[in-house]
């Protein structure tokens, strides 16, 4: 469950920071931007929002690999039928090859 949280949390800052640096630079929220004109601050708030979602994406990263490999343990039943399907598989690949060897 916590990650599924970690993951709305993460895509949920994705879409509100950005967001709310080009809110905060278009209504003149951000210090400084008043003396901007409009084409330098509409390339430093695009470039600020991509840096944003990057920065969102790295942290989400570092946390996804702080997450213990031990912990998540796979279903053993869903362990056993992909077991089954790839014997199945390699079985019909050799069945399948034979008839091929013995016209040769």
């Amino acid at each position: 469950m916590r990650v599924i949280q970690k993951f709305f949390i993460a895509s949920l800052l994705m879409w509100a920071a950005p967001i709310a640096i080009l809110y905060g630079f278009n209504h003149n929220l951000l210090p400084g931007t008043s003396s901007l004109s409009p084409y330098s601050m509409t390339l430093v708030s695009g470039f600020l929002a991509v840096i944003a979602v990057n920065v969102v994406i790295a942290f989400y990263i570092y946390l996804a690999m702080r997450e213990p490999a031990d912990k998540h343990e796979p279903d053993p039943k869903f362990l056993a039928e992909a077991k089954a399907s790839i014997n199945e598989s390699t079985k019909d690949d050799q069945q399948s090859t034979q008839p091929l060897k013995k016209e040769q």
